[in-house]
Formats: structure tokens, C-alpha cells, sequence
């Protein structure tokens, strides 16, 4: 599970579609409606906002959003809470740092087009989160390779 901190816009199409049915994976995770996944690490810091139903509802409402502007057919009725008004949250730079290595080593792999569309702008965090100064997120398992 891979639930991006980078902003949805960053995302191929392969990238978008998984962060959908993740972001759908979640939502039941985090409403008890699954056996699965439930001590995901990447599930540590919705778990840890006041609101975590809320957070995930926003969170998949802004991939929507992505997927829309691109013409794809997203159910939107999927998501619950979608227009729940939730406090942002942190992310550190330190891990925006290495989400946007992680993914720059996909899309070299899968998708160099779409990697050269954005590869010279600075990558911004997803409207859930705001950047703070900070190492890689304690629930981030890194690859020693990146």
C-alpha cells in the first residue's frame, strides 16, 4: 500500500489508478470493515488525526479530483466523508524528499514521459498535507537503495 504524500497531479496513469484503489483500501481499513492491512504503517498517521475517516475521505476526494481533470471515470459515490472539512496534516520535507525519489524511480522504469513532464519542477505535497521541516516519516519503511 502506498498512499502518496505527493500531490495526485505527479502520478502516471498506472500510479493514479493504484492510489485509488489504495486510497478505497484504506477507507475500509480504517472503518473496521476489513481484516487486512489494519497495522499498515502507511496508515499510521490517518489513524493519528482526530478525524481519520474524514482525513481518508479527503484525501481520496482530492485523487478524484486528479482523476477527473484527466477524463477518468472515478466513482466519486465511493467516497465517505467526502466533503468533510478536516485539519490538514504534517508531512515532512524529508519525506516528500524521498517519496519523489520513489517515484522518479517508477516512472524512469514505467512511464519516462510522464517523468519528464514534472521532473524539472518542484513537487508540492498532496492538499491533505502541509510540508514541515523533518527527516523521512517514522512510518516510511525506505529501500536502502534510494
Amino acid at each position: 500500500m502506498r498512499l502518496w504524500s505527493l500531490h495526485p497531479r505527479y502520478l502516471d496513469t498506472k500510479g493514479l489508478l493504484a492510489l485509488w484503489r489504495e486510497g478505497l483500501l484504506a477507507q475500509k481499513v480504517l472503518a473496521g470493515k476489513t481484516r487486512g492491512y489494519r497495522n499498515h504503517p502507511q496508515l499510521d498517521r490517518f489513524k493519528a488525526h482526530p478525524h481519520p475517516s474524514k482525513a481518508i475521505g479527503r484525501y481520496l476526494l482530492e485523487v478524484w479530483k486528479e482523476a477527473d481533470s484527466r477524463g477518468y471515470a472515478f466513482e466519486r459515490r465511493k467516497i465517505k466523508n467526502a466533503g468533510a472539512k478536516v485539519r490538514q496534516m504534517a508531512v515532512t520535507r524529508g519525506q516528500l524528499r524521498y517519496e519523489t525519489a520513489h517515484l522518479a524511480r517508477k516512472l524512469k522504469k514505467r512511464s519516462p514521459q510522464w517523468l519528464k513532464t514534472w521532473a524539472a519542477r518542484s513537487t508540492g505535497p498532496h492538499p491533505l498535507f502541509k510540508a514541515v521541516p523533518g527527516p523521512v516519516e517514522p512510518w516510511e519503511k525506505p529501500k536502502k537503495s534510494l
